[in-house]
């Protein structure tokens, strides 16, 4: 059993955060330290980001039990969880697998739905990038805005890039991504039943949680509600951080 890096903030009832896919704890710092002001906050980076374990395994039963191995080596009791995007995925896997172990569920901008393969273009993007000749973060970024226009999700995506030695290396295992990416979009079990408080969240213009959706959504978690937050897209805690931290901070507290 590999241990998950993490980073502890605050006390009280716990709360664990979960990234999204190209993401780590670090996205969650600014949120975490206003959540640590009346929880105990862990935010994890899950296996194959940050600065958590690389492993060629790379799938959401993996990761849930992560998390069971993470709760019961820190013997965290009845934790809230929150997850985004990929972490949602996870926080919902973990949640069915384990009903007892969680208190309430918060699931930001994804569906217990299957997804289409959609992040092609990101990886051609970072792999393209030549670690070797890259002298420069500015350099990796000029290779990869052939690829992404966007800088913002550039910019998100170069945080994974760090130093080794005199060359750069990435935080991410992107080869083992790149293999299980059908995995990342694959949907819970439409069978599984979840009846403890979930809230899901999601951006009005995002499209990962969509109007069709939500019966599929109330059919596996019956004890849950929806909210969207206007203006903001799939990274919706990044864009709108306040209306995201009013909409989770009452839901936690209620």
């Amino acid at each position: 059993m590999q241990d998950l890096y993490f980073r502890e903030l605050g006390e009280g009832k716990p709360l664990i955060i979960l990234h999204g896919l190209f993401g780590s704890s670090d996205n969650w710092l600014t949120l975490g330290k206003r959540f640590a002001e009346g929880f105990k906050v862990y935010i994890i980076d899950q296996r194959n980001h940050g600065q958590s374990f690389h492993a060629d395994e790379f799938s959401y039963e993996a990761m849930a039990q992560d998390m069971k191995n993470f709760i019961d080596s820190k013997k965290i009791d009845h934790p809230h969880v929150l997850g985004h995007s990929m972490g949602g995925k996870t926080a919902m896997t973990f949640a069915t697998s384990y009903p007892g172990c969680v208190d309430k569920l918060i699931v930001a901008d994804i569906g217990p739905q299957s997804y289409p393969v959609h992040h092609a273009t990101i990886l051609k993007g970072l792999f393209s990038i030549d670690l070797e000749s890259t002298k420069s973060r500015r350099e990796a970024d000029e290779q990869l805005a052939q690829f992404i226009p966007e800088i913002g999700i550039r910019q998100f995506l170069l945080k994974n890039l760090t130093r080794s030695g005199s060359n750069f290396a990435w935080r991410i295992n992107l080869p083992a991504i790149a293999q299980s990416i059908e995995q990342i979009g694959k949907g819970l079990n439409q069978n599984t039943s979840y009846d403890q408080s979930t809230l899901f969240i999601r951006g009005e213009k995002s499209d990962y949680i969509k109007d069709s959706d939500v019966n599929l959504i109330h059919s596996i978690f019956s004890n849950c509600r929806l909210e969207t937050i206007a203006g903001a897209g799939h990274w919706l805690h990044a864009e709108k951080p306040q209306e995201f931290y009013d909409i989770a901070i009452n839901y936690l507290r209620s």
